[in-house]
């Protein structure tokens, strides 16, 4: 018996920009997504993503009235009362202190991403995915950004070490990471339990849980 296949996620999107938000909502048609909420704003944005049965929201960090940080308030809302929706940030800008406090009670289902360096629909619809999915999508600068604020924790780890633990960060599996760096994927696993042991912390075999807990560890003063 064949097994039903899995609906297409229904995409809220908030975005202020007229011409990106048409864009992303075409977009989304085009990957197979139904969009089911397109906003210039986050006003009760719990309501209307509740309302809609949105899978996945996608905010723009800075929104109207006051272009500083609506966004990313509406995704931490989202997050505490509507934890089984995935939330995607776009930003124009790295903002990593947003993207520490939206990371820091230590659940999946989030991503971040740089607006200028969404350049591949392939990779934008995978993020969506990964995101709806409870996984955790940040993009490499994020990430560049969040190891470097924490130095002295990392200063142990081999060059290797450090290159594995930036694709675990974007949510990378073992066998992706062996890819990217032509390693095998046992030299990945040997360079992961090195980096736990360095860090302190408890392997996970979770692709999400272990992305968070190395996060969870940068956060930590």
């Amino acid at each position: 018996m064949t097994a039903p296949a899995t609906p297409p996620a229904r995409v809220l999107l908030v975005e202020d920009s007229v011409l990106l938000r048409e864009g992303l909502v075409r977009l989304f048609d085009e990957a197979g997504y139904e969009t089911v909420g397109a906003f210039g704003d986050a006003d009760d944005i719990v309501e209307r993503v509740r309302s809609a049965g949105a899978d996945v929201a996608i905010l723009d960090v800075r929104l109207p009235p006051s272009f500083r940080d609506e966004g990313i308030r509406a995704a931490l809302r989202l997050r505490a009362e509507t934890p089984a929706v995935g939330i995607l940030v776009l930003s124009q800008y790295v903002e990593g202190v947003y993207a520490k406090e939206l990371l820091a009670e230590g659940e999946g289902g989030i991503g971040y991403l740089l607006k200028d360096r969404v350049t591949s629909l392939e990779d934008f619809t995978d993020a969506v995915r990964r995101v709806r999915e409870g996984g955790t999508v940040l993009d490499p600068l994020v990430v560049r950004q969040l190891l470097a604020a924490r130095p002295d924790p990392l200063a142990a780890l081999t060059p290797r070490e450090r290159d594995v633990l930036e694709l675990m960060a974007e949510g990378r599996s073992n066998t992706t990471i062996a890819q990217r760096l032509f390693i095998g994927v046992g030299a990945v696993e040997k360079n992961v339990t090195a980096i736990f042991q360095k860090l302190g912390l408890e392997e996970s075999g979770s692709d999400h849980r272990r992305v968070l807990a190395v996060l969870a560890f940068l956060q930590r003063s």
